[in-house]
């Protein structure tokens, strides 16, 4: 596979450029029946898709099948929104100047912003990359795809039923290799006016600093501390079950994991014990084994992060209830569901976000402390709060400075069609079909004067 060079983003760019008047004068219904097409044509590749996103980045074949269906839902509800893209009319005789409001006509229209660049990573590499692609075509902007160097084939595949599916050359093209250069040279680009990123915090701040000094806009979907919150009186059942799914889903590496357990005194020895028992009888294996519940890590640098974590957090006083080390023998990056007790506030564990299958439980006295913990860190993506009192619940989820709340349910939920986003160090702007699309339009005021001559 040949890496691209700077200036190969710099031709991807002008490639867009060259189809950028023609694809946002393409009517709306044209666009979202290509959308639809490229979303049977996922539909039809599903599973040598969700094999190809296996092989790549080491998610389990059965989780993989589930982004490929996601990612062909959100081609389609794409589609859909097209005609939601709708801008407002004003009773111009409400206001008093300028003079003559009473013979004019204010109405908005939305028109494409221009290229937009799209910069994906490992973790989802179809479904999180279709969340930037998919509404930049459906509001008329043509795109330049920068995917994760793990991933670059599932993106090639992507590329190659898009153009199949009838959307003109030019209109979506794919630069691959490392994130420094091609990023530089796509975000600093004069025809690119949107860059929307998913990845750490670090990097997307270096993006918006170079946006910012060429006026464009951007979309920033970063890192999480994601707490998540158990009561005194929460269903301890259902709530490990939850804890497991959003603490250990594809190994821990989402952003939106619950990256810590926040328990209430009380419960807390109990919620310890069943959440390290259910964690030890994980799965882990092979991605491609239909039996595997945690795969293996993205790479040597992951389990790497993980042994310091841990080690910190043992050289705080901190108690490894279960896991803790790598998986002996084998190949692969694969390291043992983690449960970490009496961690303080000192370990890097509870600030730090691990993007791997380790997670500490911390201890809380009453809502207050509860609440100032959950706020404690400079993320703000989602949280989570397990409890029978729904009113308490939801003055808590009032309080808590995060992007998304979830009242008895994991952290990393998302709803491909609703806002997504992060507060605070967690991100800027929205995703989510028809709020991505707002992001990546120019509202346009119109004024007819009809007054007779």
């Amino acid at each position: 596979m040949a890496l691209g060079s700077a200036e190969d983003a710099r031709s991807a760019v002008d490639s867009a450029a060259s189809a950028e008047e023609r694809w946002g004068a393409t009517p709306g219904h044209e666009r979202a029946r290509l959308l639809r097409n490229l979303a049977d044509r996922l539909y039809a590749d599903g599973e040598t898709i969700a094999r190809l996103i296996a092989s790549e980045v080491g998610k389990p074949i059965t989780d993989a099948r589930v982004e490929v269906e996601r990612a062909v839902g959100v081609y389609r509800l794409a589609a859909e929104e097209v005609r939601q893209l709708t801008g407002e009319s004003f009773p111009a005789d409400a206001y008093a100047l300028p003079r003559g409001n009473e013979h004019r006509l204010l109405f908005t229209v939305r028109d494409p912003i221009g290229v937009v660049v799209a910069i994906s990573p490992f973790n989802f590499p179809l479904n999180l990359l279709s969340h930037k692609v998919a509404p930049a075509l459906a509001a008329g902007n043509p795109v330049v795809v920068k995917p994760t160097s793990a991933a670059p084939f599932t993106a090639l595949r992507l590329a190659g039923h898009a153009l199949a599916s009838g959307i003109p050359p030019g209109v979506f093209n794919v630069v691959l290799g490392p994130g420094g250069a091609l990023g530089s040279a796509l975000v600093e680009h004069p025809r690119t006016r949107l860059i929307t990123f998913t990845g750490s915090t670090e990097v997307g701040k270096g993006i918006a600093e170079r946006a910012g000094r060429h006026a464009k806009r951007v979309i920033l979907e970063l890192g999480g501390m994601d707490p998540l919150l158990v009561l005194e009186d929460a269903p301890l059942g259902p709530t490990v079950a939850a804890a497991v799914r959003g603490a250990f889903g594809y190994s821990g590496q989402v952003c939106t994991a619950s990256k810590r357990l926040l328990v209430a005194d009380s419960v807390a020895d109990e919620f310890a014990s069943r959440l390290s028992k259910a964690a030890s009888e994980l799965h882990v294996g092979p991605a491609l084994e239909e039996t595997t519940q945690v795969g293996p890590l993205i790479d040597g640098a992951a389990l790497d992060r993980m042994d310091a974590l841990v080690a910190d957090a043992l050289g705080h006083q901190a108690k490894v209830l279960t896991g803790g080390r790598r998986r002996a023998g084998g190949p692969g990056h694969f390291y043992e569901p983690t449960v970490l007790d009496a961690v303080p506030s000192a370990a890097r564990i509870t600030s730090e976000e691990p993007f791997g299958p380790v997670v500490p439980i911390l201890r809380f006295h009453d809502d207050e402390e509860a609440i100032r913990m959950a706020n404690s860190t400079t993320y703000g993506l989602q949280a989570a709060v397990f409890t029978n009192h729904l009113s308490r619940a939801f003055r808590i989820a009032r309080r808590i400075r995060a992007g998304g709340v979830h009242i008895n349910d994991p952290t990393n939920l998302r709803w491909d069609a609703l806002p997504f986003g992060g507060v605070k160090e967690s991100g800027l702007g929205r995703e989510g079909l028809r709020y991505a699309m707002q992001e990546m339009t120019e509202v346009k005021l119109i004024s007819v004067n009809f007054a007779p001559p």
